[in-house]
């Protein structure tokens, strides 16, 4: 495993929409590790492929419960609404209120393209929403709360 660079806000390919991830090898299982790495190193609960410069659709997040790879994802469901305070590893030290689903429902594939569900509420429904959003080129301080 090795950490890799965090792409910081200003850089155009968090702003880039991600391809579809079509093979699932070893030269992917090692990018998950390196990403799972580089975001334990850096504090973080959540790193999408973007982050570390690759155009991919996949993820990765970890509240404390333990490692969840996400590849393709796509929310199938969701309930509720949560508001947080929410910061990105490419935004550095900065946070702000976000509004969220409270429970999501995401269809993706594991590192071996087995198709799997996962379903979720609270902060790990958020951080799935929060990094399948980088794969959509968004970043949470295009969902801020705006006061009037």
């Amino acid at each position: 495993m090795a950490k890799r660079n965090i792409v910081k806000i200003g850089d155009d390919i968090l702003r880039k929409v991600c391809r579809t991830q079509l093979t699932f090898d070893e030269k992917l299982h090692q990018i998950l590790d390196d990403m799972a790495e580089t975001m334990y190193a850096a504090d973080g609960v959540g790193l999408a492929a973007p982050q570390v410069g690759i155009l991919r659709r996949y993820c990765i997040v970890d509240i404390g419960d333990g490692l969840v790879e996400l590849i393709n994802p796509v929310i199938t469901e969701q309930s509720g609404t949560q508001t947080d305070d929410e910061g990105c590893l490419s935004i550095p030290n900065q946070s702000a209120p976000v509004t969220r689903p409270m429970k999501v429902t995401v269809r993706a594939q594991d590192r071996n393209g087995n198709n799997i569900v996962v379903s979720a509420e609270g902060l790990k429904a958020r951080a799935f929403c929060h990094e399948i959003d980088h794969l959509d080129g968004v970043l949470y301080i295009d969902k801020v709360q705006k006061t009037v």
